[in-house]
């Protein structure tokens, strides 16, 4: 230790999206070779689990000038940080820096742990417990009750995309993940047969999987074609569906409906005569086929039109 020297000042982040303890070695060899180690919050969650590793910590929020003060002779002082990130205290520092008046101790900030991708996702989680269980209305909400707004969100979703909003993308995808996670609270609270959002992603996982041999197993598969193929051949094992219709939601608009029938019908290489009927349905079925056949979403191309419509309309009225 160097009696002249200022110190070292480490600040030391933490993610709560992390179990506590399961730090980085660099955060252990700094938390080891410390002189002192402090924390301003008591409860912090990684403190029994530090001092279970023998490191000593001092439960303790000084000031900046009282940091530095502490850092006199070459000590090494170690600040873990809470949840707000210490900005009262990296803000003293700054200060006191800037100052000119003070020898400054040498100042690093050492993250411990790192979110994961898809951390934030945990945070969705623990907010929705939190809302069902604590607002009027959430706490009241059923599967039945909520899907009109599943429709809405998916509607806004497309809108979205259609219009090439990069913003309003980002929010409604958030919407749409919203729906997903509220189902899953609610489904928890089933009687008979419980299920959670780990359960909803743990089988969209295996789905994925298992519908992508080329990626995850020894099958091969260079253009898209070949993709889809492996796709829906691992589909049909899996459902064993008595025929290429079981499974299309006859609930969709109609446009796209019939184009997914006629998309059902083409791939499985069944040559189905459109049925003849009298009325503007029929003529929008063959549209929708024909559609289908070209490789052109229908209810797209439908929205597109009525976009320049609505424009016309517009224009009309000014």
């Amino acid at each position: 230790m160097n009696a002249s020297s200022p110190g070292r000042i480490v600040l030391l982040t933490t993610s709560h999206r992390v179990a506590p303890g399961l730090l980085s070695w660099p955060a252990w060899q700094a938390l080891r070779g410390a002189d002192r180690v402090l924390c301003a919050d008591g409860a912090h969650p990684q403190l029994p689990y530090l001092r279970e590793a023998g490191v000593r910590v001092d439960e303790a929020g000084p000031d900046a000038q009282e940091l530095v003060a502490s850092c006199a002779g070459g000590r090494t002082v170690v600040v873990v940080a809470t949840g707000e990130g210490e900005p009262r205290l990296t803000d003293g520092l700054a200060r006191l820096a800037g100052s000119g008046r003070v020898s400054m101790p040498d100042l690093e900030l050492l993250p411990a742990s790192y979110d994961l991708p898809g951390a934030r996702l945990l945070d969705l989680v623990q907010v929705m417990d939190r809302i069902r269980a604590e607002c009027p209305w959430s706490s009241r909400q059923t599967h039945e009750g909520l899907a009109k707004y599943g429709l809405e969100e998916a509607y806004e979703l497309v809108e979205a995309i259609e219009e090439g909003d990069r913003d309003e993308l980002r929010e409604e995808l958030g919407d749409v993940l919203l729906q997903v996670v509220f189902h899953a609270r609610i489904a928890e609270e089933d009687e008979t047969e419980p299920f959670s959002i780990d359960d909803v992603a743990g089988g969209i996982v295996t789905k994925l999987i298992h519908r992508h041999p080329h990626v995850f197993g020894d099958a091969t598969a260079s253009t898209p074609e070949e993709v889809k193929e492996h796709w829906l051949r691992t589909k049909a094992e899996e459902k064993r569906r008595a025929s290429v219709t079981d499974g299309v939601p006859l609930g969709q608009p109609g446009l796209a409906l019939a184009a997914k029938l006629a998309s059902r019908a083409r791939t499985a290489g069944i040559e189905v005569p459109l049925p003849r009927g009298e009325g503007v349905g029929y003529e929008l079925l063959a549209l929708a086929a024909r559609a289908e056949e070209q490789g052109v979403d229908p209810e797209a191309a439908l929205r597109v039109a009525a976009r320049a419509y609505r424009d016309a309309i517009r224009a009309t009225e000014a």
